[in-house]
């Protein structure tokens, strides 16, 4: 399950002991990331995200992932194909 890749602190991290997930976290479970691990989506800082965005660019959960983390505020880690830094410029240009 994604949980167990999801570092501490994290939404998927604090679902780590509910057994299934809620209805609306399902796509969650469709996800590329899911099946890879969570070590190229949180990368250490200042290491590259090119690998987590290659596999976001295959992934068909992409668009309900960055809205998410929009919606969410999701601060840390690359989530529908962007980088920290990409989303908060994305937010910052929105109305």
């Amino acid at each position: 399950m994604i949980e167990r890749f999801a570092p501490s602190g994290t939404l998927l991290a604090m679902l780590n002991d509910t057994i299934t997930a809620p209805p609306h976290l399902t796509w969650q479970e469709e996800a590329l990331c899911a099946q890879t691990g969570g070590d190229f989506f949180f990368p250490e800082p200042g290491s590259s995200v090119r690998e987590a965005k290659r596999i976001c660019g295959l992934c068909p959960i992409r668009s309900a992932c960055l809205e998410f983390a929009l919606s969410h505020d999701e601060r840390f880690g690359v989530w529908g194909g962007l980088s920290e830094k990409e989303r908060l410029a994305l937010r910052r240009t929105a109305p």
